[in-house]
C-alpha cells in the first residue's frame, strides 16, 4: 500500500486537467483534483483491477442521474405546489425558476466533478475549499450523510400508489409497511447483487421515461376536449386568479422547495466517478443530458395536469394527482395499472438513492471517519458497499416510522431538501472562492459554469436557507400537526451533531489521548483503489 500525508489542498495542486482516466497507484492530496499527478506509478495488475471496478459508463450514468430525479415528485407534488403557490400562472413559474435553479446546480457539480473525478460528491469539494479548523468540514459533513434517510420519502410514495392501485385503504401502518418492504428489498439487492442492481434501474429509468411521456400525450389529448369528465377543465383561462389571495412569502419558497425535490439528484453521478470509466468525459456529457431533457419533461407534464384535472381536484388529490389524471383520460381501469408504474418509478428512484447514500457512507468508514471504519469500510462479502447501504436502510426506516401520518411525506422531503440548501450554499461558495483566487488555487478543470452561473446558483441558496423562517399566514403551513419551521431546525440539528462529533474526534479525544489526527492518501496494492485515510500520529 503506498501512502502519502497531505493535509494542505494546496500544497499537491494540479497544474493541468485532461479526459484522461488517473494513472493507477499515482498518490495524490485527499482533496486535490483526481487528475493531479503523483509520484509513484503502479502498474500491471493493479491498473487492471482498479480498471474492472470501473463499471459506470454513460447510459448507465444518465440513468443513475434520472432514476434520482424522477422518483415521486412529479406525481406526488404538484398539487401541494398549486395550493401554496394559488394559482395555476405562478405554480408554472415556481417550476420553471426550479428547473433553472436544477440547470444552474448541474453546471456547478459538473465543474466540480469533472475538476475531482473521485467518489464522495460534495465531500470531497467542501474539504478541497473549506480547510479551517482543520477536518471540521469532514465532521459536519459526516453528520449530513449519516443522519438523513434520503430514500425515504419515496418509499412511502410507492406504498401509497401500490395500495390506491389495489384499491385499499391507505391507513398509518400499511402504507409504511410496504415502504419499508420496498426500503429493504433495494438495500439487498444493492448489497447482494450489484451488477442486477444496476441494470434494474436502467430499466426502471427506462420505464420511468414511458410514464412521462404517457402522461404527457395524455394532456395532448385532454387539451383536444377528450376527457372522461362532463365538464372540460379550464385551468389556463385566468391562469393567476387566486394567486393573491392564495400566495405568501412562506407559500413560494416551500412550493419552491417542493420543485427542487423533484429535481434532487443531478449531481448523483458525482458520488461515483470513481467506479466510472473515463469520468469526466463521462459527468459532462451525461449530467447535462439528463437534466436537460428531464426538466422540458416536467414542464410538459404539469402542462398535462392543469390540462386534464379541474383545480379544485387537484387540490383534493394531494399526492394522488397523477392517478387523477390518468382517471380522467384514460378511465379507472388505466388509472390503477399507471399507478402500479408510478409506484415502480418509485422504486426506481429508492435504488438509486440507496446506491449513492451507501457509498458516502462507505467513504466515511474507509477514511477512518466512523467509529469501527473496517466495518463500514468493507466491500465483503458481495463486493458491494452493504454495511454503509444497511445503515441507510435503517435511517430511512426510522424515518418512514417517525412522523405522524398526514405529515410523513412533506416532513422527510422538507427534511432532505433543506439541508441540501445549506449544502448547496457552501459548495458554490467554494467555487466563487476558486474564482476569484484562480492563480493562487490553480484551478483550471475541464468544464468550467462560469461565475455568473455560480453566483445565481449561490444567492438561489441562500434565499432558501433564509426564507423558510418566514411564519405562514394563519392555516398556510404545509403540515398538519408539525410547527413549519420544524424541518429547518432539525435540518441544522443534523449538521451542528456532526460539528459535535468532529469536537470529540478531531479535537477533544486528540488532547485526551496525545495524538494529532493527520490524512494521508493511499493507494490499495491489490486492487489500485485510493482513499483518503485518518491516522492517529504521536505528538512529538
Amino acid at each position: 500500500m503506498s501512502v502519502r500525508s497531505t493535509d494542505s489542498p494546496r500544497a499537491l495542486m494540479a497544474n493541468k486537467h485532461d479526459d484522461t482516466t488517473p494513472k493507477s497507484g499515482s498518490i495524490q492530496d485527499g482533496v486535490t483534483p483526481a487528475h493531479a499527478g503523483g509520484d509513484d506509478i503502479v502498474v500491471g495488475h493493479i491498473a487492471d483491477a482498479r480498471e474492472a471496478k470501473r463499471q459506470i459508463g454513460i447510459p448507465t450514468a444518465v440513468f443513475l442521474i434520472v432514476n434520482r430525479i424522477i422518483g415521486t415528485g412529479i406525481f406526488a407534488t404538484p398539487g401541494t405546489i398549486l395550493a401554496l403557490s394559488g394559482s395555476v400562472g405562478l405554480a408554472m413559474i415556481i417550476w420553471v425558476v426550479g428547473l433553472i435553479i436544477a440547470v444552474a446546480g448541474t453546471l456547478v457539480y459538473v465543474e466540480w466533478g469533472t475538476g475531482i473525478p473521485k467518489n464522495g460528491g460534495e465531500k470531497n469539494y467542501l474539504e478541497y475549499v473549506f480547510t479551517k479548523p482543520r477536518f471540521l468540514v469532514t465532521g459536519l459533513y459526516a453528520g449530513y450523510v449519516i443522519l438523513l434517510g434520503w430514500a425515504s420519502g419515496n418509499s412511502v410514495v410507492f406504498g401509497e400508489y401500490i395500495l390506491h392501485a389495489a384499491d385499499v385503504p391507505v391507513d398509518r401502518w400499511n402504507q409504511r409497511a410496504i415502504g419499508v418492504a420496498c426500503l429493504t428489498f433495494c438495500f439487498l439487492l444493492h448489497g447482494t447483487a450489484l451488477k442486477w442492481g444496476l441494470r434494474l434501474q436502467n430499466v426502471l429509468g427506462s420505464l420511468k421515461l414511458i410514464i412521462v411521456i404517457i402522461m404527457i400525450i395524455g394532456g395532448w389529448v385532454a387539451l383536444a376536449g377528450h376527457v372522461k369528465l362532463d365538464v372540460k377543465p379550464d385551468n389556463f383561462t385566468n391562469a393567476f386568479a387566486g394567486t393573491t389571495e392564495g400566495a405568501s412569502a412562506y407559500g413560494v419558497v416551500t412550493a419552491l422547495y417542493y420543485v427542487i425535490w423533484s429535481f434532487i439528484g443531478y449531481s448523483n453521478a458525482n458520488y461515483a466517478l470513481s467506479e466510472t470509466r473515463n469520468p469526466v468525459r463521462t459527468l459532462r456529457i451525461a449530467a447535462p443530458l439528463a437534466v436537460t431533457v428531464i426538466g422540458v419533461l416536467y414542464i410538459l407534464v404539469n402542462i398535462s395536469y392543469f390540462a386534464a384535472v379541474p383545480k379544485e381536484e387537484m387540490l383534493a388529490a394531494k399526492r394522488l394527482v397523477a392517478a387523477s389524471l390518468f382517471r380522467n383520460v384514460f378511465g379507472a381501469a388505466a388509472e390503477r395499472a399507471l399507478s402500479v408504474f408510478v409506484a415502480l418509478s418509485a422504486l426506481g428512484n429508492v435504488l438509486s438513492v440507496i446506491f449513492s447514500q451507501g457509498r458516502l457512507v462507505q467513504e466515511l468508514g474507509r477514511e477512518g471517519i466512523l467509529p469501527f471504519s473496517r466495518f463500514w469500510a468493507s466491500n465483503k462479502p458481495f463486493n458491494a458497499p452493504l454495511t454503509g447501504l444497511g445503515w441507510h436502510w435503517l435511517i430511512c426506516v426510522i424515518t418512514v416510522l417517525a412522523p405522524p401520518p398526514g405529515d410523513a411525506y412533506n416532513f422527510i422531503s422538507n427534511l432532505i431538501s433543506y439541508p441540501l440548501a445549506i449544502v448547496n450554499t457552501f459548495t458554490a461558495a467554494g467555487l466563487v472562492h476558486l474564482y476569484l483566487n484562480r492563480t493562487a488555487w490553480k484551478w483550471n478543470p475541464p468544464f468550467s459554469a462560469t461565475l455568473p452561473v455560480v453566483v445565481f446558483f449561490l444567492l438561489s441558496n441562500i434565499y432558501l436557507v433564509i426564507a423558510p423562517f418566514v411564519p405562514p399566514e394563519k392555516d398556510g403551513s404545509v403540515y398538519e400537526e408539525l410547527p413549519y419551521w420544524i424541518h429547518c431546525v432539525v435540518g441544522f440539528g443534523i449538521i451542528a451533531a456532526g460539528g459535535v462529533y468532529w469536537l470529540v474526534w478531531a479535537v477533544v479525544l486528540p488532547k485526551l489521548g496525545g495524538y494529532r489526527l493527520e490524512r494521508e492518501v493511499v493507494v490499495e496494492d491489490i486492487d489500485g483503489w485510493e482513499r483518503n485515510l485518518f491516522v492517529k500520529r504521536r505528538r512529538d
